[in-house]
């Protein structure tokens, strides 16, 4: 059988490799970006038949600059995306060495540079009023939102949930198992006695409802035409942004805002970063970074903080004998000695040569020997 020639069954024949692999909402993303190509490539270059004919200039940066110039203007990440998808659909076509295809068509300064958004996490004031709102609403959608603020889950991966998420590890140890996801990861996420209540609660809501009972997931997937809630993404997003407005929140809410105000909870909450990084499902730190919001108050409680257990690292106690009425006598010359040897520790600890520390340390060794004498000469038996 000949090997495809036309672009549309070049870049078709590549898709469905992809789709033996990949998510089928990967597939779809890649054929979106494919689309975009060709309906300019016929519009501007219809004489183009091969990826043969393909040039940089000017089909690419054509097509680049067509990404900038539409009349409902993507967003930087898109076009990021959309060169991304492009990119990775002609080096496949290079490495297969089926078909011709120049090399370094899309170079890494076609790229536009990522936008850096800050953390938006809920303020703590808007988080109690949608927190309190849903719980006194108590249906199935307000309890699903409760459990995504409650353990930071993508509302992809709520959605997707196994009827039987909740797992028993040990004792009284629990954890929500979120099944393979965006980044193709599964993982466990600790949860307490609130999250297993709102997750019972969910489990009696939805035992309610016949459709529930062919479904195997936590939250039914309901056709468009019940009159029942249809538990999608764009479902409880929503749900989610009427709730925020009845709650009297002062900004409108989504849900992976919820999932950036567990992030900052459990940092503030003393989670260390890493922690952090696991508990999202993340696969490096940079992730994590762009969830969390560090303020000054942050900073200011970390800081102090530390310096309170550097001191407390650090600290000598304090001697624990009385000190003597008089500044004679062997209580005088015993108190004396015990503050010497104190002085004597502290100084220790602060140097960084170990030789001059043991040396040290034996002389104090010494002392509390001499110090135990004295107290033996002042026994009532050796007045004797």
């Amino acid at each position: 059988m000949s090997n495809p020639q036309s672009l549309e069954e070049i870049f078709e024949c590549q898709l469905a490799n992809m789709a033996t692999t990949r998510e089928p909402g990967t597939v779809i993303a890649y054929r979106t970006t494919v689309n975009s190509f060709l309906r300019y490539l016929r519009a501007n270059y219809p004489e183009i038949l091969s990826l043969a004919a393909l040039r940089r200039a000017p089909h690419i940066l054509g097509w680049l600059r067509s990404l900038c110039e539409q009349q409902r203007p993507l967003s930087t990440e898109t076009r990021r995306h959309h060169i991304v998808r492009l990119r990775c659909l002609f080096n496949n076509v290079f490495l297969s060495d089926v078909h011709s295809i120049q090399e370094a068509l899309i170079l890494p300064d076609d790229f536009p540079p990522k936008n850096l958004y800050l953390p938006k996490p809920l303020s703590p004031e808007d988080d109690a009023l949608l927190r309190s709102h849903l719980r006194h609403k108590d249906d199935l959608s307000s309890n699903a939102l409760l459990l995504l603020r409650a353990t930071g889950m993508r509302i992809g991966e709520l959605v997707k949930l196994p009827l039987d998420c909740l797992r028993h590890l040990d004792n009284d140890q629990w954890a929500l198992h979120v099944p393979l996801g965006k980044l193709h990861t599964e993982r466990l996420v600790p949860v307490d006695d609130d999250i297993r209540r709102i997750h019972s609660r969910i489990l009696l809501l939805r035992s309610r409802h016949k459709v529930a009972e062919r479904s195997h997931f936590l939250l039914p997937r309901l056709s468009r035409n019940s009159r029942l809630p249809w538990y999608s993404y764009h479902a409880l997003r929503a749900f989610l942004a009427k709730s925020a407005q009845n709650a009297g929140c002062s900004a409108p809410v989504t849900p992976h805002q919820l999932r950036h105000t567990y992030a900052t909870e459990m940092l503030r909450a003393g989670v260390s970063l890493p922690a952090v990084m696991q508990l999202l499902g993340h696969k490096n730190i940079q992730m994590t970074l762009r969830y969390i919001q560090v303020s000054q108050a942050d900073l200011q409680r970390q800081y102090h903080l530390a310096r309170h257990n550097i001191r407390a690292l650090h600290s000598i106690p304090k001697l624990s004998i009385p000190v003597p009425e008089t500044n004679t006598g062997i209580p005088a010359i015993t108190y004396s000695l015990d503050a010497t040897r104190h002085l004597m520790e502290m100084y220790r600890r602060q140097l960084s040569d170990r030789l001059v520390s043991r040396k040290l340390l034996r002389l104090a060794n010494r002392l509390s020997k001499i110090a135990a004498s004295f107290r033996q000469l002042s026994q009532p038996e050796n007045e004797h």
